[in-house]
């Protein structure tokens, strides 16, 4: 099992930042990519952003790219996406994810309680 917390949301004007932080835990967390999904109101979820716990590869969707940044620190078991540069579309609620591949969440997968993002203009 995993579990997954996320904090750091809010509400920010366009071009501002924000960091959202998940904490991790569970016997298995490890062996998943960690990433972000959010879900804008009236759409689907979309992949954002995922790394995982060893190793040097990152993995961002195109509309956060050079914006976004996630990272991780193994000995809090907690990773991070810093959020440059914010535009109103970014507005959504951010979930944290444990999944079995990168860039795809299913209800196999684990998933946070999400946190809200707004953006203003």
């Amino acid at each position: 099992q995993v579990q997954l917390a996320e904090s750091g949301g809010g509400l920010v004007q366009a071009g501002g930042s924000l960091r959202l932080s998940c904490a991790a835990s569970g016997r298995t967390f490890s062996s998943y990519p960690i990433g972000w999904f959010r879900q804008a109101p009236g759409k689907g979820p979309e992949f954002v952003a995922a790394i995982r716990w060893s190793g040097t590869s990152t993995y961002y969707a195109d509309a956060v790219k050079g914006r976004f940044t996630i990272s991780r620190d193994n000995a809090k078991n907690t990773v991070y996406l810093q959020m440059d540069s914010l535009k109103p579309e970014d507005t959504a609620v951010y979930f944290c994810t444990a999944t079995h591949e990168v860039g795809r969440a299913t209800r196999d997968d684990y998933w946070g309680q999400g946190t809200q993002v707004t953006v203003s203009s």
